[in-house]
């Protein structure tokens, strides 16, 4: 008699876990028997754990062969492992890690992949050809949003080479106490924007007037030679070329600040029209990897096959940048042996020490980032989801870490520290100098960003299916063994490519999905 095989299948990460979690959509019902012989003694949905053994009170639940959670009780074969009945460990203690320990890979180079990417003076290279306006404060966005539409209907069909403008608006720049310690971090954000590879250098800024985070500033010149600025010198030539004060006496009127803007605009929109793709090696790629929204299928499916693209980009001589303070502080312990010096290392342990401090300020916890969805798609603890987050880094070593919106220094494997919140880690990366980025999700969210295209993948093809035009790569078909792991990392990474170099186009771009820039603003208002 040949052997029946069970409808419902499971996913156990690695040996000695003692859960896994049900594929099948719609979950498993109780009484269910699995090929292994265990029957499940209630009903478990589609992502979430089950016991493969007894767990007593007091016991480890393990997944990814970590302690994600210690038992309430009792807990029985075949009984649904869910969040009320665990307890969340305490995260690693920073002082207790290893540094840089562990062996760099020893990997051959990946040759002969290039991009066709816009080239610029300073080297650097745009996956998007931009016009971005800047603001020095919130109080002009209404303008700022009124012109663009504007150049939009008049002035960009004119310049076929331009992809489009964008409004840089943010709730920065006046009533906030702008020399406290932290205030560098909403400013060098801004700062660095201005300056990522997507705009080519043609960034203007609109400010107000009387605000106390100046334009002078935010193009990086210094205050004091804007005091008395010679008419030809080369701050004066910046600020007439590319600033547009509101309060401007020369205004006569609404009409008369559009007029100026517009103007401004065209002479930008005019040299980005210059612009042509050109062939371009891997090395000049920055690529953000960031999730939202994520399943128990995120660290088993979308993220891992993520990783596995990270580490071509990183063998092709890109960078890479991994962030989210909060889904890599309770797997830390795993990244600090990568680091590739001991330096790297403490930056690592520095940026989670801030964190924890800014958390602590807020009379907050990590446990504040699990959300409701997070839960729902099978994540009982931000500990579980930080094993999951972190495989998008994939095993190369960390070359480099970066404080919120520093720009990045290093090629390879970089940590940027950003906050979980999806668009506040977005705006983070771009300022460090992301081009393109990755995004994956479990629950599903229609995140996407104007200033750089977004790949979204899907975790699970429940998701990937339903979401058909909104998801880019279904790595669902990894858990039902359609394709690999391996062959799910390739085709994102000749996505990657495919995208960068405009042969692609994303489906938040088509449909024109994109979320605001948000600055991460941890200094005090007044």
């Amino acid at each position: 008699m040949s052997e029946v095989t069970s409808p419902y299948s499971t996913i156990k990460v690695h040996p000695n876990d003692n859960v896994v979690i049900v594929i099948n959509q719609g979950g498993a019902p109780a009484g269910a028997v699995l090929d292994d012989g265990i029957i499940l003694v209630e009903a478990i949905p589609q992502g979430h754990k089950l016991a493969l053994s007894h767990i007593t009170k007091g016991g480890e639940v393990r997944r990814y062969n970590e302690v994600v959670g210690y038992a309430k009780h009792d807990i029985q074969q075949g009984s649904w492992v869910s969040e009320a009945v665990v307890d969340m460990p305490t995260p690693p203690k920073l002082a207790d890690l290893p540094l840089a320990t562990r062996a760099k890979p020893n990997v051959e180079p990946l040759e002969g992949y290039t991009f066709e990417g816009y080239r610029n003076a300073d080297g650097s290279v745009g996956t998007k050809n931009l016009l971005g306006i800047s603001t020095s404060v919130q109080c002009v966005a209404g303008i700022t949003e009124y012109v663009v539409k504007l150049i939009k209907q008049t002035l960009l069909p004119k310049f076929p080479n331009v992809d489009g403008v964008v409004a840089l608006n943010h709730t920065y720049g006046c009533g906030v106490a702008i020399t406290a310690p932290a205030a560098i971090v909403p400013i060098r954000t801004l700062q660095n924007i201005a300056k990522n590879p997507n705009f080519g250098g043609e960034v203007m800024v609109v400010g107000l007037g009387c605000e106390k985070l100046s334009p002078s500033r935010l193009l990086e010149i210094d205050e004091a030679q804007t005091i008395n600025l010679l008419p030809n010198s080369d701050a004066a030539k910046m600020l007439q070329d590319h600033v547009v004060s509101l309060q401007d006496e020369n205004h006569h009127g609404f009409q008369d600040m559009v007029d100026h803007i517009m103007e401004m605009a065209e002479s930008h929109l005019e040299r980005l029209n210059q612009r042509r793709r050109e062939t371009c090696p891997i090395s000049e790629l920055v690529v953000g990897m960031q999730c939202g929204g994520s399943d128990a299928f995120s660290g088993v499916t979308a993220n891992p096959a993520v990783g596995i693209a990270s580490d071509l980009i990183v063998r092709a001589g890109g960078s890479v940048m991994f962030s989210e303070v909060s889904e890599v502080r309770d797997a830390i312990h795993l990244l600090t042996p990568r680091a590739e010096t001991v330096e790297v290392g403490k930056a690592l342990l520095r940026e989670m020490q801030w964190f924890d401090d800014y958390l602590s300020q807020g009379q907050a916890d990590r446990s504040a980032n699990t959300t409701p969805g997070n839960k729902k798609g099978g994540l009982n603890n931000i500990v579980e989801k930080s094993l999951g987050s972190i495989t998008k880094s994939g095993n190369s070593s960390i070359v480099d870490v970066l404080s919120p919106g520093e720009r990045i220094r290093k090629r390879g494997l970089n940590f940027a520290a950003t906050p979980a919140s999806d668009f506040i880690c977005g705006t983070l990366q771009f300022a460090s100098g992301m081009n393109i980025q990755v995004f994956t999700t479990g629950r599903g969210t229609p995140y996407g960003l104007e200033v750089a295209p977004v790949i979204k993948v899907s975790t699970n093809s429940t998701l990937g299916k339903r979401w058909h035009d909104l998801i880019d790569l279904d790595a669902g078909r990894i858990a039902t063994k359609e394709i690999t792991l391996e062959e799910a990392g390739w085709e994102l990474f000749h996505m990657i490519i495919e995208v960068a170099s405009g042969r692609q186009q994303v489906a938040a771009d088509k449909l024109g999905l994109h979320n605001d820039l948000v600055l991460f603003n941890p200094a005090p208002v007044t």
